[in-house]
């Protein structure tokens, strides 16, 4: 076995300065292309929050919290009765609805006499409490914390002749649904609540 090194080096005339320069050339041009593919943009995700009701308050919190905490841009845009959630007033008032809800430990005819619906909410509420589980207010904080964009149509605003000074400090306010969509056309997930 040789020891010797049979490698050519540019000592060794087998390599001109030509050929050198376009090997440095190349090299730096591919290592600029692998940096232009490499940026870690991150994950975006965008979740359209239509309902206000106690119980679906929940999940785009959680879902977009959650993205965040992992560096995922995250854009909420509270629609309709949606953005109740993100009313500083409404939102400590929002109910859990009994009917309708197969999951609801009660026949429909039961969940539709009056009170029902606050029954269910003060139920509920309790068992987050006895849970340790974050309330609303605390998961708005959360987001916002965490750069949630909680954002509030400016048409539904309009219509529920709110003003932009009712939300929670922090949300932003005055957004179309144009800008939405480009939120979501960018987006690796997109989720309807």
């Amino acid at each position: 076995m040789s020891t010797e090194n049979t490698t050519p080096t540019v000592d060794d005339g087998q390599f001109d300065g030509e050929a050198i320069q376009a090997l440095r050339d190349r090299v730096a041009e591919l290592e600029a292309s692998i940096e232009a593919t490499d940026t870690d943009d991150g994950k975006k995700m965008t979740i359209i929050a239509t309902q206000g009701t106690f119980d679906m308050a929940y999940p785009p919190l959680i879902l977009a919290s959650t993205a965040a905490a992992f560096d995922w841009d995250v854009v909420v845009f509270h629609t309709f009765w949606g953005l109740d959630i993100l009313h500083e007033e409404n939102s400590k008032n929002l109910k859990l609805s009994a009917v309708g809800n197969p999951n609801m430990p009660m026949p429909n005819a039961l969940a539709a006499l009056p009170g029902m619906d606050a029954m269910a909410t003060r139920m509920m509420r309790k068992k987050i409490d006895e849970n340790g589980t974050a309330t609303i207010e605390e998961l708005i904080d959360l987001s916002l914390e965490t750069g949630v964009d909680l954002q509030a149509c400016q048409m539904t605003i309009e219509l529920m002749d709110y003003d932009e000074d009712d939300f929670y400090d922090g949300v932003t306010t005055g957004v179309g649904a144009a800008t939405a969509l480009q939120h979501m056309a960018e987006s690796d997930v997109q989720l309807l609540v």
